[in-house]
């Protein structure tokens, strides 16, 4: 029931990216929130279980690129849903660095690049709190939204 509640919340399509010693990778996420304005710091939630949490825990950034209305093939790549391996999953989008060396989309409507300044336990997931390092503004126009399991645009 909740998990069907939680399909009817529209909210934003990112494509979280971290990149460093620990490896390079990419996911597709909604569970994303700015905490504060002053220092701007934003969190992700990521499962303990997903592959990319232990690139992620151990790069200690990651970049938080909100994608715009079109982008589902690359929403639908990092999500895992086109069966593109992870290593190959940059070659959909262009992609630059900003201050941390995560990837950033230049397609974005926004690209935050982030550093990790806590983490937090709760339940499945873990909650990352980053600093707000740098951020790219995209070109303005529609982005990419998903509600009641289907990609829609604002």
């Amino acid at each position: 029931l909740f998990r069907e509640a939680m399909s009817r919340l529209g909210a934003a399509v990112h494509v979280i990216t971290t990149d460093g010693h620990a490896g390079k990778t990419g996911f597709t996420a909604t569970a994303v929130c700015s905490v504060s304005d002053a220092p701007p710091t934003l969190l992700v939630c990521l499962n303990r279980g997903a592959t990319s949490m232990p690139i992620l825990r151990g790069n200690g950034v990651f970049c938080v690129n909100t994608l715009r209305a079109g982008d589902e093939l690359i929403a639908d790549t990092f999500a895992g849903r086109t069966k593109v391996a992870r290593e190959a999953r940059f070659d959909t989008g262009e992609w630059s660095k900003l201050s941390t060396g995560s990837p950033a989309l230049m397609s974005a409507v926004i690209a935050f690049d982030c550093r990790v300044i806590e983490i937090k336990s709760v339940a499945s997931h873990d909650i990352y709190f980053g600093i707000v390092e740098a951020i790219h503004l995209g070109g303005t126009g529609a982005a990419l939204v998903y509600h009641d399991r289907a990609y829609k645009q604002v």
